[in-house]
């Protein structure tokens, strides 16, 4: 009994929160890795457009909500998503023409555009705080629990109970579903065909006929997509406060360098890698330990929580230092 305990644990302070974290996290460095690979820089923008993004679904949610609209025992946010990531691409098309588009028509260095993103960044930070404001806001209508403690308890005689949460479900259903439609996009369709084309060789695709401002479009859209769903994906698993997505930029690059920056397998596969990287050395593995019958007056915790982000800033140097391609050998950056 005592080591179904300890499985029952890991599963629920381990296992599941570092999946539904991993794959909010693969989500986001699809976007990432998907504009290094076609538009060729990195966007330090990434984060602040999953948070202002995130906050037009929180803003539309509540007009639903004050419709008397819901989805029953699943979030209204799900109703609000495709309306806040039309919104928030709108708002991204508009700022690669008045931003981006200048500097790509001047071939301009990589960094110079990682320059322009990190002004991008800001005003879409200050943009998101004017509009939602900067306190944590919930959002997360509907049933909370897929399995609630108690019952598991009920149902099983264990002493240690497992919780699943109905947000952490919809995390990894919408992951799934996101990723398979995004990969059979790339691989069955004219457009991803195209836009895998233009990542490979500008100069043998323009020559093709492939229009390069489509493409451009088609990227911008489909990142800022993968960008809002990840980020109400991580707000309605924990909260929303628009700093909270500033700081998640970290390890969002952390899993597209790890996997191969512009190998958008390679991001789902990094995703996941610093997800469980950041909770196995962060969670007190003294509960678990005493299961197995290891005893300890420490919590067995490597680091507290709020070194969560170092662990993925240590992984990410180290993989810049001795296999710089990433996992899945993305390009050299």
């Amino acid at each position: 009994m005592d080591f179904l305990n300890a499985i029952v644990a890991l599963l629920n302070f381990v296992v599941i929160p570092a999946a539904a974290y991993g794959a909010q996290l693969a989500l986001g460095a699809l976007g990432v890795t998907l504009i290094y690979g076609i538009l060729r820089f990195s966007n330090f923008a990434h984060g602040d457009t999953m948070a202002f993004g995130t906050a037009l679904v929180i803003i539309v949610t509540w007009g639903l909500q004050a419709l008397g609209i819901s989805l029953g025992p699943l979030p209204t946010a799900l109703l609000a998503l495709p309306i806040g990531i039309a919104l928030c691409s709108a708002f991204v098309l508009g700022t690669d023409r008045v931003v981006y588009r200048f500097y790509r028509k001047k071939k301009s260095e990589p960094i110079i555009l990682v320059m322009a993103s990190v002004g991008v960044m800001f005003v879409m930070n200050g943009v998101t705080r004017l509009l939602i404001g900067v306190d944590e806001i919930r959002f997360d209508d509907g049933a909370r629990f897929l399995i609630a403690v108690q019952d598991f308890k009920t149902w099983t005689g264990l002493n240690e109970g497992l919780a699943l949460r109905v947000s952490q479900v919809i995390t990894f259903v919408v992951t799934a579903l996101a990723c398979w439609a995004l990969f059979r996009f790339l691989n069955r369709s004219r457009a991803g065909k195209a836009m895998r084309a233009y990542a490979d060789n500008e100069d043998l695709a323009l020559l093709s006929g492939i229009d390069p401002e489509r493409v451009v479009r088609l990227t911008w859209i489909i990142a800022t997509a993968l960008a809002v769903t990840a980020g109400t994906l991580y707000g309605l698993d924990k909260s929303f406060k628009a700093f909270n997505y500033f700081q998640i930029l970290l390890p969002i690059f952390a899993a597209a360098i790890v996997g191969g920056l512009g190998n958008p397998l390679g991001a789902v596969a990094g995703g996941f890698i610093v997800a469980f990287s950041e909770v196995a050395v962060t969670y007190p593995w003294k509960k678990v330990a005493a299961y197995l019958g290891f005893q300890s007056d420490g919590l067995l915790q490597l680091l507290s929580t709020e070194y969560k982000f170092a662990v993925s800033f240590v992984i990410l140097i180290i993989v810049l230092l001795f296999r710089p391609t990433g996992l899945f050998r993305g390009k050299a950056y």
